[in-house]
């Protein structure tokens, strides 16, 4: 049994070309070739199939009943094929796939969100998936490249890889709108002291823990509150009444019954805590390269640091 010929991808492309044209000498004109090259292409290809594909007269060329069924396969099939190669080009320049992001802030307003909506404004064909955590896991996770980048407070003193200074948060204060302390226009650290504060197991609590710790001098400032709930169902117990909350700017573009916001406040002004985002040099997502190409357009150095990248 004699093995089927080999069709080459463009001689299918051809065949089309002047099915659509019905004219020979106006598709070797498009395909930049001539004629005759047009002409032997089409009848190698006929050959190829087994079957007439054309029928040749002196109106033109038309595709025989044969040849609408191969060309109507031959039209997918080019399809297929050159969105795929368009869908691999794009990927291998970053600009279509998954890019998988560690948060541990709020996006209802401030840079992370802004970041965020730019970045699919450029690239809408990359998926962003996110996903929360504490410092340690969303640094765990970069290490492993389960996340392929994370936006954190700065300081994490294990790491060795990549990373880049963002931007600052101002710390906020959420309390009751009948509290004592939302009666000031700010609060400082000291105030703090004797409160019931409600103490975030995930996203930033540890952080904010050794910041007032530090701020106060006490081990023990204040009682805590510990619990494994997101954000929005913290402030839900802030309105109810149940504590004090410690946050980032970022979580005050959103409105939560019972709750106001008051910035935290030092000797030299408000409370802040610098960002940074982690990456491992090694990274192989092709997502990643203009998305860390746009955060260092959106932030150069801002920190008076003079060196904000490592790595």
């Amino acid at each position: 049994m004699n093995a089927p010929l080999a069709v080459e991808f463009r001689d299918l492309r051809w065949a089309i070309v002047a099915s659509q044209y019905r004219s020979l000498r106006q598709a070797a004109e498009v395909l930049n070739v001539r004629q005759s090259t047009l002409s032997r292409s089409l009848r190698d290809l006929e050959y190829r199939v087994g079957a007439p594909l054309f029928e040749r007269t002196n109106g033109g060329t038309r595709p025989t009943l044969a040849g609408r069924e191969f060309l109507d396969a031959a039209r997918r099939i080019v399809e297929e094929t050159e969105s795929a190669i368009a869908r691999f080009k794009t990927r291998s320049l970053g600009e279509s796939g998954r890019l998988t992001i560690g948060i541990h802030t709020s996006l209802t307003a401030g840079n992370l969100r802004a970041t965020l909506i730019e970045f699919r404004r450029r690239f809408p064909e990359v998926e962003t998936y996110l996903v929360d955590g504490s410092s340690d896991h969303l640094i765990s996770d970069v290490a492993r490249s389960a996340i392929d980048v994370a936006f954190l407070v700065e300081g994490n003193t294990r790491w060795t890889s990549k990373s880049l200074w963002v931007w600052s948060e101002r710390v906020v204060l959420a309390l009751p709108e009948g509290h004592a302390l939302a009666q000031r226009d700010m609060v400082r650290w000291d105030d703090l002291r004797h409160e019931s504060l409600l103490l975030p197991l995930r996203g930033p609590g540890p952080e904010f823990l050794k910041l007032l710790v530090s701020k106060t001098g006490c081990p023990d400032p204040c009682q805590l509150l510990r619990h494994d709930v997101s954000l929005d169902r913290f402030l839900t117990l802030v309105g109810a009444g149940w504590g004090l909350l410690l946050a980032l700017e970022g979580a005050t573009g959103a409105t939560y019954p019972g709750v106001t916001f008051r910035e935290i406040h030092e000797a030299d002004g408000p409370a802040r805590l610098n960002f940074r985002a982690y990456w491992r040099q090694v990274n192989g997502n092709p997502s990643l390269r203009p998305f860390i190409e746009m955060l260092r357009e959106r932030y150069p150095d801002l920190s008076g640091e003079g060196t904000p990248e490592r790595g």
